[in-house]
C-alpha cells in the first residue's frame, strides 16, 4: 500500500471530512444479511440528514427484506484509498409512510420521487452506531470516530 505523503489527520480533521462527504456523496455500499439467505452487499444512493443515512430501494428486495429481518447493517462510501464505514440500526419506512421531509429531500437531490413510480418502494433510514475513517495505513490508529452514537472530539 503507497502510503507516501499521508499526513495523519487528528479525530476533529476526520470527523469534518466524513461529515463533508456524507453529505456530498451520492452511493453506498449496502450490507444486509438475511439468517437464511445469507450476506447480500448493493450499491444505492443515499442522502444523509446530519444524523442518519436515507436509502431506497424495491419493497421486494433483498435489501428490503434483509433490514426486516435483521436490522443491523453496515455502509460504506466507494472510496478505498478514503475509507468512510458506518454501522448502524435501520428501519423501513413504506413509500407512502416516510417522513416528508426525508422524501422531499431525497427527490430534490436525486431528481426522482419513488413515492410517483407506480412499484412499491421503502426508504430505510440507517441511524449510525460507529464510524470509521482513515486514509492509509498511518490512520488506521484511531479510525474510530463515532461510538455508541456519539461523535468523538
Amino acid at each position: 500500500m503507497e502510503t507516501t505523503g499521508i499526513v495523519r489527520r487528528r479525530t476533529a480533521e476526520r470527523l469534518r471530512d466524513a461529515l463533508g462527504r456524507l453529505a456530498t456523496e451520492r452511493d453506498v455500499w449496502v450490507s444486509t444479511a438475511h439468517p437464511d439467505h445469507g450476506p447480500h452487499q448493493v450499491p444505492l444512493w443515499f442522502l444523509w440528514d446530519g444524523s442518519a443515512a436515507w436509502l431506497c430501494t424495491g419493497a421486494a428486495s433483498a435489501t428490503a427484506r434483509n433490514v426486516r429481518e435483521e436490522p443491523r447493517v453496515h455502509l460504506s462510501l466507494p472510496d478505498t484509498f478514503d475509507v468512510l464505514l458506518l454501522q448502524g440500526e435501520a428501519e423501513c419506512f413504506p413509500d407512502q409512510e416516510v417522513p416528508e421531509g426525508a422524501a422531499a429531500a431525497f427527490a430534490e437531490k436525486f431528481g426522482w420521487d419513488p413515492r410517483s413510480e407506480d412499484g412499491s418502494f421503502v426508504y430505510v433510514r440507517v441511524v449510525p452506531r460507529t464510524v470509521r475513517a482513515w486514509r492509509g495505513e498511518p490512520e488506521l490508529r484511531g479510525r474510530v470516530i463515532m461510538r455508541d452514537g456519539i461523535w468523538l472530539e
